[in-house]
Parts: structure tokens; sequence; C-alpha cells
């Protein structure tokens, strides 16, 4: 996934919250670990929990909490 695919699909989860806004700083603090999910297989996503669609919450699940 590209940069600008993954900076799109933050953005577009953000608004999907409501929270219509782009927080800048949360974003940036939470990259590598958005990164490092998206890289790894789906089996290896099985594993933790996750699928694809669950990287975004989980990272940024205490947003929610």
């Amino acid at each position: 996934m590209g940069h600008a695919s993954l900076s799109t699909k933050i953005d577009s989860y953000f608004l999907s919250i409501g929270l219509g806004f782009n927080p800048a700083a949360l974003r940036k603090a939470r990259l590598r670990e958005i990164i490092l999910l998206e890289t790894a297989s789906d089996a290896e996503l099985a594993d933790m929990g996750l699928d694809r669609d669950g990287i975004l919450p989980h990272v940024f699940r205490d947003l929610l909490a």
C-alpha cells in the first residue's frame, strides 16, 4: 500500500468515527505500527485476531474507549 493510499485510508477512518479532523500528531505517532500491520500477511493478522479492516480501529482503539 502506498503512502498516499495509507494516508487516505487513515483520513477516511477518522471521518467514519466522527472526528472530522486529521489529528496529525496521532497519525505520526502511530504510523509505524500501522505500516507494520499493513505489511503483515492475512495469516499473521489473523493470528493477532485482526483483519485488514480492523487495523485502524486496533491502532486507535484508545480514542474510542
